[in-house]
């Protein structure tokens, strides 16, 4: 299974309440509508909760400040199964369609996105 994990950061114009409800709401339902057509497997929110305990975790592991507002992540059978499916016309008018939706409500050059090789080692 490959995964790509989408830490994201707010566009600066959109309080957190803002991001959070459009990223459910209008974002998820996008994400959904092109699920079969890309192959998703799997698509989860893991939205940021603000805590005094998050600057504990980091000053005791010396982990540098900053902050995402979340992080998606979007599992696929395989790479290639991800890459036949966008390489479609369906594949690539739905990859057009989410980028479009994504610049409404995340800062993209402030976040970061990348692919792993899931392996789960607990559950």
């Amino acid at each position: 299974m490959i995964d790509i994990v989408f830490c994201l950061k707010r566009r600066p114009e959109l309080s957190a309440a803002e991001f959070r409800r459009y990223w459910l709401d209008q974002h998820a339902p996008l994400v959904e509508s092109h699920a079969e057509t890309l192959g998703i497997l799997r698509y989860s929110q893991h939205h940021t909760v603000d805590t005094p305990l998050t600057e504990v975790l980091r000053a005791g592991r010396g982990c540098a400040p900053g902050h995402f507002d979340g992080m998606a992540l979007i599992s696929f059978d395989s790479l290639e199964a991800l890459q036949a499916a966008a390489a479609t016309p369906e594949g690539v008018a739905a990859g057009v369609d989410l980028l479009e939706d994504e610049r409404r409500f995340i800062d993209l050059e402030q976040s970061v996105i990348w692919f792993t090789d899931h392996a789960l080692v607990r559950s």
